[in-house]
């Protein structure tokens, strides 16, 4: 029904549990998903994350025959300097949240880049290097598991929140194994430009998330809550510049919208699918065999 490369996270239907959630975007047409693991943003995925659940939450997807492109996940602020406990605390959720990606035959688990806040622990170059050693680490464990490792490197909300500062953040991941997902939201919110993200990083995007916002002014932060059509990202010009650079991988919708009531929900979904796998008809070639 969408396009083969478009899928859905399971965070647009954050309100429902997770098997709900899975017959839902099943029942519009999506066969591919982000799986959500964030607690307090979608608890699709339990905050005590023990073999036990990893099992529970892998055998409801595979009930529901959906696809997982990735597992969406936290392991705590990667900025900060914890102690000998909280490290293996950290590593231990790390390990689980990775099982759940090779369960669940996610390609990779995606980390975030830095806490929720624009402001440093340390200096700004001390906590860059900290999260880009961090998630270097974590790359080299989820090879272990077969899956790839990958960060939303622009958050409107976390430490790096604006181009220059995943910019910064991505020059310390060079020659690491590390992708980089693409949020339209975030870099419209932070008042970047969809066009000049692709520009710098095209060879590191490796997965590409769908959501409307608006920038922030001098009277009103930003707002990345919007639902496709009802900001001011511009879609044809991101998704011609993907083109440009020959992306190859796959997108989703992530509608963590608040302009539409959980009923029009569904019905917001299949607009902004059908709209979207318009544009990637139209914008991007057709690759035989994508993964």
């Amino acid at each position: 029904m969408f396009h083969q490369r478009l899928g859905c996270s399971s965070i647009s239907f954050r309100h429902q549990d997770l098997a709900t959630a899975l017959h839902t975007m099943r029942g519009l047409g999506f066969e591919e998903i982000d799986l959500g693991a964030l607690p307090g943003v979608c608890d699709h995925v339990p905050y005590v994350l023990d073999a036990e659940a990893v099992e529970a939450v892998a055998a409801v997807v595979k009930s529901s025959g959906m696809r997982v492109r990735s597992v969406n996940g936290d392991v705590g602020d990667l900025n900060a300097t914890l102690d000998a406990g909280a490290q293996e605390a950290r590593e231990g959720h790390l390990e689980m949240l990775l099982t759940l990606a090779a369960r669940t035959g996610a390609r990779a688990l995606v980390l975030p880049c830095g806490a929720i806040d624009h402001e440093p622990l340390r200096s700004l170059d001390e906590d860059l290097d900290l999260v880009a050693a961090q998630l270097i680490s974590a790359d080299g464990r989820a090879a272990e598991f077969g899956v790839e490792l990958w960060t939303e490197s622009l958050h409107y909300y976390r430490l790096c929140w604006n181009t220059e500062r995943a910019q910064l953040l991505a020059d310390r991941l060079a020659g690491s194994d590390v992708g980089i997902v693409m949020d339209f939201s975030h870099i419209v919110a932070s008042g970047g430009d969809p066009v000049d993200f692709v520009d710098r990083f095209a060879g590191r995007i490796k997965h590409v998330h769908l959501r409307d916002a608006v920038a922030a002014t001098v009277y009103e932060p930003g707002n990345i809550n919007l639902s496709i059509g009802n900001g001011e990202a511009d879609f044809a010009a991101g998704l011609a510049a993907l083109r440009s650079v020959g992306y190859t991988g796959h997108f989703s919708l992530e509608l963590e919208t608040r302009d539409v009531t959980h009923d029009e929900r569904p019905a917001a979904a299949a607009k902004a699918a059908s709209y979207i796998s318009d544009l990637i008809e139209t914008s991007l070639p057709h690759i035989q065999g994508a993964p």
